[in-house]
């Protein structure tokens, strides 16, 4: 039997639709405290423009009612390599994915794509610096957005529950 493509298409949107109404991953807990294997090339290159990535990240968004992680960094940086390793966690990446549309920028020497914090009012002094943003636009962490630049000190369990306290901001 062969289906329409509509009813396919629909029932692909039905599906999402389904997914995103689903019950929350919950939070990661008893994390190891040891820091995970680093990523060694989180972010696109150098030259690339993230604005198509963002504008299909927030598209998502808004379909699936998650929050944007916009996660502005370097391939050069410890603490962005680093933070790239712990959201890459088999115990965090499911609760990531379902709370999240992750969006790498590189910002090279903070002096690539500084166009996009510079939109929500943030001043980028460090990396990695990580906005979460609505679905429509709005920053739930201009208080500390600079705070995972240091992720090498902190544990894996300091930046999920980061991560998560400010996801709780979504409304």
């Amino acid at each position: 039997m062969r289906l329409a493509p509509a009813l396919v298409l629909a029932s692909v949107l039905a599906g999402t639709a389904a997914r995103a109404e689903t019950a929350p991953v919950p939070v990661p807990a008893n994390l190891p405290t040891t820091q995970p294997v680093p990523n060694a090339h989180p972010y696109p290159a150098v030259d690339a423009d993230p604005h198509p990535a963002l504008d299909a990240a927030f598209a998502e968004a808004r379909r699936t009612n998650r929050n944007v992680l916009i996660d502005l960094g370097a391939n050069w940086c410890p603490d962005c390599r680093i933070l790239s390793g712990v959201m890459n966690m088999p115990e965090v990446k499911p609760w990531v994915e379902s709370r999240f549309v992750e969006v790498p920028v590189n910002v090279d020497h903070f002096n690539r794509n500084m166009d996009v914090p510079q939109k929500y009012g943030v001043h980028v002094t460090q990396i990695p610096t990580v906005l979460v943003v609505t679905p429509d636009g709005k920053l739930l962490n201009p208080d500390g957005a600079t705070t995972l630049g240091n992720a090498r000190t902190m544990t894996p369990q300091a930046d999920v529950n980061l991560l998560a306290s400010w996801d709780a901001r979504h409304g």
